[in-house]
């Protein structure tokens, strides 16, 4: 499951794990990490906020070997993986369905300025990341054949319509394989394009 940040993909994420679902957060349980864009170097302890230019010296990204973990331990029944990351290129072959949160600009402001988990977002170079991004966002997934939601709904609405989506995919009335499933494997969807860190 993907989109920029602020979208809401952390709020589902958490909401999949209520109900039950094997649902991972791709920035938070260990699947992505900063890389430096020249070197590859792996930055370990990133500044907070990041100082101007570090965005463009620094991408956000996934490690294939622990998504390809993820779709073989998840072959039996439905996994999310709610991230954004700029090399999803490097992995999108390993899911059946990918889900795009959009939301409007003043949604994704006010988000970003009053959420409590995150800071990403309230430095002007982040902000300007996450702006320039999100109205891109629903172009770029439709034109992937992705599966486009209207995040700015209630939470409960939104994570219905991922898990039906998943559902629909799989033939499961109930579980199945992982929505946003990895090929073959069933793994969830993938959130990307965290340009800075795209994520909610």
């Amino acid at each position: 499951m993907t989109g920029v940040s602020g979208a809401g993909k952390s709020t589902v994420c958490g909401e999949l794990r209520a109900r039950g679902h094997v649902a991972l957060d791709a920035d938070n349980d260990g699947f992505s990490r900063w890389v430096g864009r020249t070197e590859g170097e792996i930055v370990v302890d990133p500044p907070d906020p990041v100082p101007e230019g570090w965005l463009d010296r620094y991408g956000w990204a996934i490690v294939r070997e622990r998504v390809e973990a993820l779709a073989e331990k998840s072959r039996s029944r439905i996994a999310f993986l709610c991230g954004s990351v700029e090399n999803e290129e490097d992995v999108r072959d390993l899911f059946d369905l990918v889900v795009c949160l959009v939301i409007d600009e003043d949604t994704l402001r006010h988000r970003l300025a009053t959420r409590t988990t995150n800071t990403f977002g309230r430095h002007p170079e982040e902000l300007a990341a996450a702006l320039k991004w999100n109205p891109r966002m629903r172009a770029i997934y439709e034109s992937r054949g992705a599966m486009v939601i209207d995040a700015s709904a209630p939470v409960n609405e939104v994570v219905d319509t991922v898990i039906a989506a998943a559902r629909e995919l799989t033939g499961s009335p109930e579980t199945g394989k992982p929505e946003g499933v990895c090929r073959d494997h069933g793994t969830p969807l993938l959130d990307w394009r965290r340009i800075g860190d795209l994520n909610s």
